[in-house]
């Protein structure tokens, strides 16, 4: 087990990214950062713009390591920005694709499949800062299946990789 910190989370009910990144994005709510999600297995954030999208299963929650924000182009960079879901301090989320990991701030474990990277596009030059879009790439952050139900909070969270039983599957 490994003492992390949920620095922030971001809960999107709407895309904001459509279009060419050249025209912007669509304006952002300010209630978009919040102090705490609710996970639900295989379906994902209760409120968020991929919640229950089929299409977006592999995809539901996205974690990102703080360490990795490019703060040399923009000092103000958060997850309004990077568009994902879990800003996580302590760990090197981008090292665990292929694993099962466990969060747990405080109200139980949230068990969660990293399927993916999540890849940089060109959006990060258009919200972040020119030059973005390369400073991310291998540490953009992961795409997430939840594979239990549960509460993440900000501050202080155990994070732990999980051993799946070979007849378990996170789909």
């Amino acid at each position: 087990m490994t003492m992390v910190e949920v620095v922030q989370l971001l809960l999107s009910p709407t895309h904001r990214y459509m279009g060419r990144p050249a025209d912007g994005p669509a304006a952002a709510h300010e209630d978009d950062l919040v102090e705490a999600v609710t996970v639900r297995r295989n379906l994902g954030i209760v409120g968020d713009r991929y919640f229950g999208h089929p299409a977006h299963r592999r995809a539901a929650v996205t974690l990102m390591a703080v360490e990795n924000l490019p703060t040399d182009i923009n000092a103000t960079v958060d997850l309004r920005q990077t568009r994902r879901n879990v800003l996580l301090r302590g760990v090197d989320i981008d090292a665990y694709v292929g694993s099962t990991v466990s969060l747990d701030s405080g109200s139980g474990p949230v068990l969660l499949a990293v399927n993916s990277a999540a890849r940089p596009c060109a959006w990060m030059n258009a919200t972040i800062g020119d030059g973005a879009q390369r400073a991310l790439r291998g540490k953009g952050g992961v795409r997430c299946t939840p594979l239990s139900d549960g509460v993440l909070t900000l501050g202080a969270a155990a994070f732990t990789t999980q051993v799946m039983d070979s007849q378990e599957s996170p789909g």
